[in-house]
């Protein structure tokens, strides 16, 4: 089974905030693409639409938007965006990248709201960690 950790950035405030995904809920992010919206409810965020904007596989390979399908690939970066180490003026480095599919491979998984539902999303993680802590 596969599992997620889901990091939701809200542009609103400028927090984020995470949620481990597991389960049923895990494989219907299998599949998707960066760049694809996906619906909050799966990890508890109603009325939310999220937007998959990057992430990283289990080796810490960031998620290359260049890149089809989940496979990894050796790319040649030659500027700084790519790669959070600055390069040089005329230096070249061979990274390797994982595709913009997701998959099992796949740890983390940042997103974005796009769409905000009827509450904040505040008011909803401060309600599921009352959940949390009440069963515990």
């Amino acid at each position: 089974m596969a599992e997620f950790q889901v990091v939701v950035g809200d542009p609103g405030t400028g927090k984020s905030y995470q949620f481990t995904v597991e389960g049923k809920e895990a494989n219907r992010f299998i599949g998707k693409e960066i760049g694809d919206e996906i619906e909050g409810k799966l990890i508890g965020l109603d009325g939310s639409t999220l937007l998959l904007t990057g992430g990283s596989d289990v080796t810490g390979r960031k998620i290359s938007k260049k890149i089809k399908g989940p496979a990894t690939r050796k790319i040649l970066v030659t500027d700084k965006t790519e790669k959070k180490n600055s390069l040089r003026s005329g230096e070249r480095k061979r990274i390797t990248v994982r595709g913009r599919e997701i998959s099992e491979q796949t740890s983390q998984i940042n997103t974005v709201i796009s769409n905000k539902g009827k509450l904040s999303i505040e008011d909803l993680v401060n309600s599921t960690e009352g959940i949390e802590e009440d069963a515990a």
